[in-house]
């Protein structure tokens, strides 16, 4: 095989690559979590909350492919078994539960905040412990969509009112003395 020169070391191509499969196995489970939802989803929100999943879904799978793309770029193996995405995966399986829509959107909500700040450190160690601002530019690019996402999330929990003026309801109450 030939040797890969692409200014970073062996070292410090297997560090961001070990990083890059913690991320690929998270967003794996994501993926099979968000899918499941998408099925067993009912209620009142079941269309949204399907058809959101779906986007979700579609956008994770374009992810899983990049990240797998990424790890091989840089010469390395992308996991790719269930048994060893779990072993390196930093969210939790709930094997078994199917909770209420509401519950299912707080998981995922959950899971996407845990991802963004897993990234966040991600980032920071290829940039700085691995001089790989290649992989932290990428890495960058699947924090921002997580973050949407989360949002997006985070929104169909509260669902409060909000004034004209960007507050709640209840804070224009205090602030006038009522």
């Amino acid at each position: 095989m030939k040797a890969i020169n692409i200014g970073l070391t062996d070292t410090q191509r297997q560090g961001v690559i070990d990083l890059l499969n913690q991320d690929l196995s998270d967003s794996y489970l994501l993926l099979v979590k968000t899918k499941k939802y998408h099925w067993d989803v009912v209620g009142p929100q079941f269309m949204t909350l399907h058809k959101l999943w779906q986007e979700h879904y579609e956008a994770l799978t374009i992810n899983v492919d990049a990240i797998a793309e990424r790890v091989r770029t840089l010469g390395g193996y992308p996991v790719g078994t269930m048994e060893g995405f779990l072993k390196i995966c930093s969210l939790k399986e709930h094997a078994g539960k199917v909770p209420t829509a509401t519950g299912m959107v707080s998981q995922l909500l959950e899971d996407h905040e845990q991802i963004v700040r897993n990234l966040r450190d991600h980032i920071e160690q290829s940039s700085n412990k691995f001089k790989d601002d290649g992989t932290a530019d990428f890495l960058t690019g699947l924090m921002e969509q997580h973050e949407q996402t989360a949002w997006m999330l985070r929104s169909f929990i509260e669902g409060e009112a909000v004034e004209s003026n960007g507050t709640k309801p209840e804070m224009n109450k205090k602030m006038v003395g009522v």
